[in-house]
C-alpha cells in the first residue's frame, strides 16, 4: 500500500519495512517451497511475475505489506535482504473503509521459526492498523493443517468464527477494544514508527 511506502516499524527483535524491489529475489526463492505455497494458499510465480506483483502491491490501496527483518542481523549488516525472515499483510475491502481488515503472517526462514518473531511482527501490525488506519475488527484465515498459527492467534485473543470444508480453513476474528489495545501496547516495548530509514 502506498500509505506505508516509507514506514518502518521497530520492535524489540524485529523490524518491519515496506516490501520493495530489493526484497523480491529472496521472496521469490521462499515461494518456491511447496510447504509455503500450501500454508499461504499461493501459486508459484516466475521471477518477472514476482517483480510485477511487488509493484502492484505498492500501488494497491486495499493491501498493506511489510517484510519482517531480524533486528539484530539488520543492525549488524545494515541491509534489508540478508535479515529477511518473512512478511505480514493486511487486506481491506475498500480503501475508504479500513475498519475491517484481514491479516496474514508468514515466517519463511526455517531458522527464524519458534523464536516468537511471527508473534511480535503480527502484534506490531495489529497496533499499526489500529493507531494509523483506524482498524476496529481483524480476521485471519488459517488452514486446518496449520495448528501452530491457530494456537498463536487464539493466544492473541482471537475466537473461531467459522470453518470452510471447501477451502479447509478456519476463520478467526478479534474485535478491537480498549483491553486488547492495552495488551498490545504492553506486549510491544519498544513500538516505534519511523517514516524513513534509521
Amino acid at each position: 500500500m502506498y500509505i506505508n511506502k516509507d514506514t518502518i516499524i521497530i520492535g524489540k527483535n524485529i523490524v518491519l519495512v515496506p516490501y520493495r524491489e530489493e526484497h523480491v529475489l529472496k521472496y521469490h526463492e521462499w515461494m518456491k517451497s511447496d510447504e509455503l505455497q500450501k500454508l499461504t494458499a499461493s501459486e508459484p510465480l516466475t521471477l518477472e511475475e514476482e517483480y510485477e506483483m511487488q509493484k502492484s502491491w505498492l500501488r494497491d490501496e486495499n493491501k498493506l505489506t511489510f517484510i519482517i527483518l531480524e533486528k539484530e542481523k539488520y543492525l549488524a549488516t545494515n541491509n534489508e535482504v540478508e535479515p529477511m525472515v518473512g512478511d505480514t499483510n493486511l487486506f481491506f475491502a475498500t480503501p475508504e473503509d479500513r475498519i475491517f481488515a484481514e491479516a496474514e503472517i508468514m515466517i519463511a526462514e526455517e531458522g527464524a521459526r519458534g523464536k516468537k518473531m511471527g508473534w511480535e511482527a503480527m502484534l506490531h501490525m495489529f497496533l499499526y492498523g489500529i493507531t494509523k488506519l483506524g482498524v476496529k475488527n481483524y480476521i485471519v484465515k488459517i488452514s486446518y493443517d496449520n495448528q501452530i498459527s491457530q494456537k498463536m492467534f487464539i493466544n492473541m485473543g482471537f475466537t473461531e468464527e467459522s470453518r470452510s470444508e471447501v477451502f479447509r480453513e478456519i476463520t478467526f476474528y478479534k474485535i478491537v477494544d480498549d483491553l486488547w489495545v492495552q495488551f498490545l501496547q504492553q506486549s510491544l516495548q519498544p513500538f516505534e514508527i519511523k517514516d524513513s530509514s534509521f
